[in-house]
């Protein structure tokens, strides 16, 4: 079978959009599976769809990467977004097109500069991890290429400044706080570093609009059964390693000012990026929402029986206690849109159902601790605050962690906490050292004494939770239920 390219395309009949050729008008440091499934994706229905007609330049951020493959077809690959979209099982192919070619700057870094000079150029674009938006003073102005991200395009941005062009709209999608900020920050440093001119200082500051970003898809990359490969390679005609795989949801806000609206390509094409003027709204409803729906019920649900977050989506209870949670608990807390929030919760039940994912429930049960203090305490606080009383299901939600942490305990091991649910089977808990050897010394308590010892433990929560009003009395009475009665019992308590 003959390797996806623009020729073997056209021969294998694809019926869909392509665009062969258009000028390159966005640079993306990172050629990996997320940003192939997400920001790609939107701009290739952009071109469709709001006559864009730009093409993207990826350049690998690392020694290691993708660039032979993606130039060997041309910038071709396929995409298919997978998943539960009002209850009905979704499975769209996409042979994305606006990708023009791929640079590795640890051999091509005089072609990387060269790009920044185009005036084509309009958006730079970047997901290099979280580690990858750092100040490294080993980094230095003539190195090919510097060090770190950041140097690098300190770099880029110097040679568009002496080139005369107009600054950039630049897009962080790392996965921290302030990420547009606090990558500015880094090449302002950077240009105190290499002590380059005030002018240049100026015009990164004012000629340039860095945005931090919010991005919501889940991407599971590859297709990693060779039978579905094969399968797929007959049925379209030709082969491709190139394939990405991600669910249909997706969302990406947009910190900046409302005219980036007509900059971008975005709002005309009609897909889900927004443009607002403070992100931190719309982290707070991901945390709170999708995260929170995770940690609130999925600890439980494992004692409980349940694997696999979709199966748990087919469970009365279950889905009952999470709706609950979400629109009586979450969203009565959350400063946006109450139409937008209840979309918001109604597609996270449909994520949870993707037919094409089994997510594991002990995968998400990772250090749990911090998960559930992050995600689920400010809204129980919130709750409280504005009603005078304690939710239920999230209340219930703390009582079914210290139940994962603590049922029928059997040892600590070098790989976490061992312990055996009422299904029969041993399953480990993982979680800083320090916790697991706390639930260890406490194994043998009641649940009275266990649930004291862990609300008064400042260093989990980072204050006594006993000190809310009858939190401790609800959470002992929902910990003898489930140890009693199982967790399903507690959760059904709570409808």
């Amino acid at each position: 079978m003959a390797q996806l390219n623009y020729e073997v395309l056209k021969q294998s009949g694809y019926p869909g959009y392509i665009l062969k050729n258009a000028p390159e008008k966005v640079m993306q440091f990172g050629e990996g599976n997320f940003l192939r499934a997400f920001v790609d994706d939107f701009i290739d229905i952009a071109n469709e769809k709001a006559g864009y007609n730009g093409k993207v330049v990826l350049v690998q951020p690392i020694a290691q990467g993708l660039t032979e493959y993606i130039n060997a077809q041309e910038g071709l690959y396929t995409l298919y977004l997978r998943g539960s979209e009002k209850g009905q099982k979704v499975d769209d192919k996409r042979v994305i097109s606006c990708v023009s070619r791929c640079l590795n700057p640890y051999g091509d870094w005089d072609k990387v500069l060269e790009l920044a000079k185009s005036p084509d150029l309009e958006i730079v674009v970047s997901n290099t991890t979280e580690a990858g938006i750092v100040h490294e003073s080993e980094s230095k102005f003539d190195q090919q290429p510097p060090i770190s991200f950041p140097a690098k395009l300190t770099r880029v941005l110097y040679e568009r400044y002496a080139a005369g062009q107009p600054g950039l709209v630049i897009l962080s999608c790392e996965l921290i706080d302030n990420n547009g900020q606090e990558l500015l920050k880094c090449v302002n440093q950077y240009i105190a570093d290499w002590q380059l001119e005030d002018a240049f200082r100026a015009w990164v500051n004012e000629k340039n609009i860095f945005c931090s970003t919010l991005v919501d898809r889940i991407v599971p990359g590859r297709i990693r059964d060779p039978e579905e490969v094969k399968a797929l390679a007959a049925a379209n005609g030709y082969d491709d390693p190139l394939t990405d795989v991600g669910e249909i949801f997706g969302f990406w806000a947009i910190e900046g000012p409302a005219e980036l609206n007509d900059r971008l390509p975005f709002k005309k094409a009609g897909v889900p990026v927004e443009v607002v003027p403070d992100v931190t709204p719309y982290k707070k409803r991901k945390v709170r929402i999708l995260n929170g729906a995770h940690t609130g019920f999925v600890l439980g649900a494992y004692l409980a029986g349940f694997d696999i977050v979709r199966d748990c989506m087919h469970d009365d209870t279950v889905l009952g206690f999470m709706n609950k949670m979400l629109y009586d608990e979450v969203i009565p807390t959350l400063p946006l849109d109450k139409k937008d929030l209840m979309d918001f919760a109604a597609a996270v039940q449909d994520r949870f159902n993707n037919p094409f994912v089994n997510h594991e429930l002990m995968s998400i049960s990772l250090n749990s601790t911090s998960k559930w203090r992050a995600r689920n305490m400010p809204t129980l606080l919130d709750y409280l605050k504005i009603n005078g009383k304690l939710p239920a299901c999230l209340t219930a939600s703390l009582a079914a962690y210290i139940a994962f942490y603590s049922n029928d305990v059997q040892s600590l091991t070098e790989k976490g906490l061992v312990c055996r649910r009422p299904k029969g089977n041993e399953y480990t808990v993982s979680d800083d050292r320090w916790v697991l050897e706390f639930y260890w010394a406490h194994k043998d308590d009641t649940a009275a004494e266990l649930t004291h010892a862990v609300l008064t433990n400042a260093d989990m929560w980072g204050q006594d939770l006993t000190q809310l009003p009858g939190f401790e009395q609800q959470v002992a009475d929902c910990l003898s239920v489930i140890r009693r009665e199982g967790a399903l019992a507690a959760m059904m308590a709570c409808l």
